[in-house]
């Protein structure tokens, strides 16, 4: 546990230090992954509104539009668990309890076809260091195996270490991307 604390905090410096903004075309890349989970016409895509020195995921709106994508972002329900809602770009967004952005109107809660999941810290064998809350692997180990689902984790390529330390409850992603291309 010392280990991963150390770890994020590291990692968090090294991000606000090299942080650097993207173009939209940073996501080419997943738009064909993503793209294979259309049901029913449509592709349900979570990703989140990034805060401290995350990649700008706001970009991705450049690359999906007209494209029946259905965008949705993560709230935390009472119970300390997340959902995914859906959100437009220019949606109203309220701060919740983690000073984190979340949609102000709450629509349907939905399990999304391809989730986009921040991280700070990656390896080469796709496991993720998150922020030590747990939503993200709570999740996931809920919905992952059960549903025909991909996670898919976004990052700079500098976010990248030789081991991330993870645990039991930790879930590997099936893909990450950065701005050098998609790690499979």
């Amino acid at each position: 546990m010392q280990e991963k604390i150390a770890l994020r905090k590291k990692a968090f410096q090294q991000r606000k230090k090299r942080y650097f903004e993207i173009s939209s075309s940073f996501f080419n890349p997943i738009l064909p992954v993503i793209k294979r989970f259309r049901k029913n016409n449509f592709v349900n895509l979570s990703l989140f509104y990034p805060s401290n020195y995350e990649v700008n995921m706001l970009k991705l709106f450049d690359c999906i539009k007209n494209q029946n994508i259905k965008t949705y972002l993560p709230i935390i329900k009472s119970n300390n668990q997340m959902g995914f809602t859906e959100w437009k770009s220019h949606d109203p967004l309220i701060v919740n309890q983690f000073g984190l952005l979340e949609p102000a109107v709450i629509k349907k809660i939905l399990v999304p076809d391809v989730i986009l999941v921040p991280l700070l810290a990656f390896d080469q064998k796709k496991n993720r260091l998150g922020y030590g809350k747990g939503f993200y692997d709570r999740f996931l180990n809920k919905y992952l195996k059960s549903k025909k689902m991909i996670a898919i984790g976004v990052a700079f390529s500098f976010q990248k270490y030789n081991k991330v330390p993870v645990s039991n409850s930790d879930i590997k992603l099936d893909y990450i991307l950065t701005e050098k291309g998609l790690i499979q």
